[in-house]
């Protein structure tokens, strides 16, 4: 590692000539409690690129209302996929996976470590851990396949918010969407195929579900939607299979605002009273398992299926820090680093 020159005497060396690559997920609370829920939703809910409303109508509803009566209710939700062998949330212990998994593989001068949107350990506090470590240069890698300004646009806000109290800068990329990028599209099918063949029954239909996005944000611009149809149409030309084998819907709906359709939950249930027995849902716009597929999908969703008439359910495991996954992100994080890191 360099040190920088020309410092006035006496000033503490500032240590350079590093590459930091931070993988950044959503985030999720410290504890499955409702005291731990409480401050994570208040930081995540007053994110002004998640709820598009006037602070001064939506801050009197979040703060008298809601978080006064969802914390409970989310914290039982957490409790019932929280990791007990690491006392942690599932996301956070794949995405610290993901980055223990990558460590030296793009050579001995780029640092990876891992933050969360939201909650700990928060982008701040690693910005500023790899900027002690000696890292003049910076690739963000918000872990969501398709753009979303909900998701990777939140995030690249914070790091611009963030970097903007510098003097010294860093140089800085940012990974782009990778919703239709060919190590992406062969990871999901060799996953799906793996997942397929532990099965001890053939599904009749695999509904692709991705995060719900309300439906003005399509109107807007954000080009969410069209990606996460791109990646279900190329994921389905890879496997051979007709859009009415695998179709695409929407989950995680919040408010009363129309969202992106068809609904996740919904769509499952009306497919069971047509009499479609056996049901596999994948999550490919998830790059780890966390609540909404751990316990929305593998529990509620599952349950709606059964009550509604349907014989056999599975969740598909999102990608992970499987030996596909982690493929994947050696290409497309190797990509961002060109001439940065070592040849992988």
């Amino acid at each position: 590692m360099r040190e920088s020159a020309k410092l006035p005497a006496g000033h503490p060396p500032v240590a350079i000539g590093k590459v930091g690559l931070l993988l950044v997920n959503l985030g999720s609370p410290d504890a499955p409690t409702a005291d731990a829920v409480r401050p994570y939703l208040r930081q995540f809910l007053s994110d002004r690129r998640v709820v598009e409303l006037p602070a001064m109508l939506w801050q009197p509803i979040l703060r008298g209302i809601i978080l006064n009566t969802r914390p409970k209710k989310t914290a039982a939700n957490y409790a019932k996929i929280w990791d007990r062998t690491a006392n942690d949330s599932p996301l956070r212990v794949i995405t610290a996976a993901q980055a223990r998994a990558l460590e030296g593989v793009f050579g001995p001068d780029v640092i990876v470590d891992y933050a969360m949107r939201y909650g700990n350990p928060s982008i701040e506090s690693r910005l500023d851990a790899l900027r002690a470590a000696g890292c003049d240069r910076l690739v963000i890698a918000p872990l969501y396949p398709q753009y979303s300004s909900a998701t990777t646009g939140t995030v690249q806000q914070e790091l611009f918010r963030l970097l903007a109290r510098e003097r010294w800068m860093p140089a800085v990329r940012t990974l782009p969407p990778y919703h239709d990028h060919p190590a992406h599209i062969a990871a999901l099918r060799a996953s799906l195929v793996r997942a397929l063949e532990g099965l001890d029954y053939e599904p009749e239909r695999i509904i692709l579900s991705f995060h719900g996005m309300p439906r003005r944000t399509l109107d807007l611009g954000d080009p969410y939607h069209c990606q996460c149809q791109k990646t279900a149409r190329l994921l389905r030309e890879a496997m051979g299979w007709p859009a009415e084998r695998m179709p695409v819907a929407f989950q995680s709906l919040f408010g009363r605002a129309e969202w992106l359709k068809p609904y996740t939950q919904p769509l499952a249930e009306e497919m069971a009273r047509a009499g479609v027995k056996r049901l596999a849902v994948m999550t490919p716009g998830f790059s780890a398992d966390c609540i909404e597929t751990l316990e929305e999908i593998a529990q509620e969703v599952r349950d709606a299926f059964l009550d509604a008439g349907g014989e056999k359910f599975a969740a598909i495991p999102c990608l992970n820090d499987s030996a596909e996954g982690m493929e994947m992100l050696r290409t497309i994080l190797g990509e961002s680093l060109a001439g940065w890191g070592a040849p992988v």
